[in-house]
């Protein structure tokens, strides 16, 4: 089976006690190292964690026992991070989006291919038994041949319970780059790539109020648009129709459906791993649930990562940093065409991530199933 894989996490924040939960004492993952601009925290978490060392990021970055880095910075640190992770000879996994632009996403994963490592990227939430049973479904051709799809993303904003939300309203920010990769991620799984993209978008307001914790009552200011809608098509032909949008309040919309010429699949928030995937055939009377077929069953965020170290026997990660350039690309161009009030087409050419078999959760939490992968 090999020895666990060695990683090291260089931020500390909010979504690193998800992580933790999954990679923490797993057998196929030894955490060797973390580090965060603050050093407190970066103590504090080494403590719960045996045989991980509190450092600076620039230490860690360097370290011969680190592997891999785990990148789990703001959205505006993607991109260093990674790249100074590759120039020193680690392979990254990072959370999303890739990067901030496009430019710098495809940066990395240059840097990634000249230096042989491989870099990998979230969400991967896309591989737990919601997206892929929905998945599975439309490759079995329940819904015949897939026409469209809607996916909507509806909420009055992250400030009303993230004690520091600031970044989620600047550069890099905004419910198109942070909740958008999700959505257009399941997109890809299910009807395949984008190739051209039309949007338009708008801004509520200027400032935000922080909702809860230290900081709460204290004004922010909103620097991106906080309302996006676009058309995107598909490769196959599929149109596909994108809301995001941190102005609404809620919204009775599945977030994603899949319309087929002889029937339509609900597929559950692709922020979550699991949920029900519902099926309306042509001529029906009702909704019928269909049961978990394929992806990790009860999967959580780290199991990219852990799909990322078994990779090498099977040609490369499913949340692979080429796909994670691919919806980059595709949400800039979103922002783009908002701009510039045309059709943008995309430069990026990806096939469908590999689909993932049903993983009984036993496999791939405590068993090694999932064990082997790059050294």
């Amino acid at each position: 089976m090999g020895d666990p894989h060695r990683v090291g996490i260089v931020g500390l924040g909010v979504i690193s006690r998800a992580y933790l939960d999954t990679l923490a004492g797993h057998p196929a993952v030894r955490i060797t190292a973390v580090a965060d601009l603050d050093a407190t925290r970066a103590a504090k978490a080494a403590e719960t964690i045996p045989a991980a060392q509190p450092m600076t990021v620039e230490r860690l970055l360097g370290d011969s026992d680190v592997q891999t880095v785990l990148n789990l910075t703001t959205p505006a640190a993607h991109a260093g991070i990674a790249l100074s992770a590759i120039a020193g000879g680690k392979h990254v996994y990072t959370e999303k989006p890739l990067a901030t632009t496009f430019r710098d996403g495809k940066e990395v994963i240059e840097a990634a291919a000249a230096a042989g490592v491989s870099v990998a990227c979230a969400p991967d939430t896309v591989l737990g038994t919601g997206t892929q049973t929905a998945r599975a479904a439309i490759d079995a051709g329940v819904v015949g041949r897939p026409l469209a799809a809607l996916a909507v993303m509806v909420t009055p904003g992250h400030e009303r319970w993230h004690p520091h939300p600031d970044f989620y309203y600047t550069e890099g920010g905004g419910p198109l780059l942070d909740m958008g990769p999700y959505y257009v991620s399941a997109l890809v799984h299910l009807l395949g790539p984008v190739r051209a993209v039309t949007g338009a978008s708008s801004r509520l307001r200027d400032e935000r109020v922080i909702g809860s914790g230290p900081r709460a009552g204290e004004r922010i200011p909103v620097q991106v648009d906080s309302h996006t809608s676009a058309v995107l098509e598909h490769t196959g032909g599929a149109l596909s129709t994108l809301v995001t949008s941190f102005d609404g309040v809620a919204t009775t919309a599945s977030p994603i459906e899949v319309h087929g010429e002889s029937g339509t699949l609900a597929v559950p928030d692709p922020n979550l791993f699991d949920g029900t995937v519902r099926h309306f055939e042509l001529g029906g009377t009702d909704w019928r649930a269909l049961q978990p077929s394929a992806g990790y069953v009860d999967g959580a965020r780290g199991i990219g990562l852990l799909d990322c170290i078994a990779a090498s026997g099977r040609g490369g990660p499913r949340a692979s940093g080429v796909h994670a350039l691919h919806v980059l690309e595709t949400l800039r161009a979103v922002r783009r065409s908002s701009a510039e009030g045309r059709r943008i087409e995309l430069t990026t050419l990806v096939d469908r991530p590999d689909p993932v078999p049903l993983v009984p959760a036993k496999e791939w939490r405590r068993e090694g199933g999932l064990r082997a992968g790059p050294g």
